[in-house]
């Protein structure tokens, strides 16, 4: 029969939760777009008009 690795001694809360310190989820951190008033992320091109720093880079199509 194969065995197993096993723990030789029990790992400590302490040791556990350590280990664990990132693995925490992150909020995105959203901002307004001062173009449309959308949600998007900073330093990034607004997803729904195209505008970044106040110019247009990208050219959106209206949605039918």
């Amino acid at each position: 029969m194969a065995k197993h690795p096993v723990p030789k001694k029990k790992t400590s809360k302490s040791k556990r939760d350590m280990r664990r310190s990132h693995h925490a989820l992150v909020v995105p951190n959203l901002v307004d777009c001062k173009n449309c008033g959308n949600k998007r992320l900073q330093h990034q091109v607004c997803p729904s008009c195209g505008y970044y720093d106040g110019r247009a880079v990208l050219k959106i199509e209206a949605q039918a």
